[in-house]
């Protein structure tokens, strides 16, 4: 398993009844997880006292309770110069995934040790974490989500990361026209990243289904590689999808093209309290020999 161990600005404390208790910066938050199904041993301290709650409705959705007057958003960094806004959503998100800390590690020293000029293409790129890890090792990004609001949340965690001045090209728009026009126009990239959900749906309507479109999509996504590719690496948080899966679409798109060494696994965080670790997702990467 990939374990994001070096935060100090964020902390799993606890797990247990289908909840998680989280230090984000100086707040502590408590929201659900459908992978705990074990028990809370003792819900005391700080699980009664966290700063916010979010409580899912049996109507589906649900809404946050809060002890503390708390600000509208704050900052956490990781590493001593990587920032993000965090700001607890409708949708019980906070705007990052802490998990994904490992990932951003990884493509740092693969970008810093390439010694040559890389270009990043982040797809499904939420809020941007991979793309100011990527654009603060010197990589030229390019950042493309469908959500206008997660790429203004973006463009805001760049330029609390410092790095408003580095090569940033922000695109709302659905990721398949994206790359479509992208290989019309002949431009291409040493690195893909990217966090397709299970479902969704474009700025205008596109529908998206993980099971039917990530093939085909990223078999395209190889036909924009440059000639001397860097990295490819694919999240997945589809609920019962195997680390074995995104292995073999690797090997079947871009390994096929460009050989290689293909790894992939579960992803997780480590619980203080227990000394366990909580599953986040799988990845899926591809990089260069």
């Amino acid at each position: 398993m990939y374990i994001a161990d070096q935060w100090n600005d964020y902390e799993l404390l606890d797990t247990g009844g289908g909840e998680k208790l989280e230090r984000w910066g100086r707040f502590v938050l408590r929201r659900p997880d459908p992978q705990i199904i074990w028990p809370i041993e003792s819900e005391r301290g700080v699980w009664t006292s966290a700063d916010g709650h979010y409580h899912r409705s049996t109507s589906g959705g649900g809404e946050w309770e809060f002890r503390t007057k708390m600000p509208e958003r704050w900052t956490v960094s990781y590493g001593g110069e990587l920032k993000f806004h965090i700001r607890p959503t409708n949708f019980k998100h906070t705007g990052l995934f802490p998990e994904q800390a490992v990932n951003w590690s990884w493509m740092m020293d693969k970008i810093r040790s390439a010694g040559r000029p890389v270009r990043v293409l982040n797809l499904f790129a939420y809020t941007g974490g991979a793309t100011v890890a990527a654009a603060a090792a010197g990589a030229e990004v390019c950042h493309v989500d469908a959500a206008k609001g997660m790429v203004q949340w973006a463009k805001e965690n760049a330029e609390l990361s410092g790095l408003e001045n580095r090569t940033i090209r922000y695109i709302t728009d659905d990721v398949f026209k994206f790359v479509q026009r992208e290989q019309r126009r002949g431009r291409q990239y040493d690195a893909i990243i990217m966090d397709p959900p299970s479902y969704g749906r474009g700025p205008n309507g596109e529908m998206w289904k993980l099971e039917q479109n990530l093939f085909p999509f990223l078999d395209f996504c190889t036909t924009i590689l440059s000639p001397d590719p860097l990295f490819m690496l694919v999240n997945s948080y589809t609920t019962g999808l195997s680390p074995a899966v995104l292995h073999n679409l690797l090997h079947l798109t871009v390994g096929r093209r460009h050989g290689g060494r293909i790894s992939s696994g579960e992803i997780g965080l480590p619980i203080t309290a227990s000394g366990l670790t909580l599953p986040c997702g799988i990845l899926g990467r591809w990089e260069a020999e």
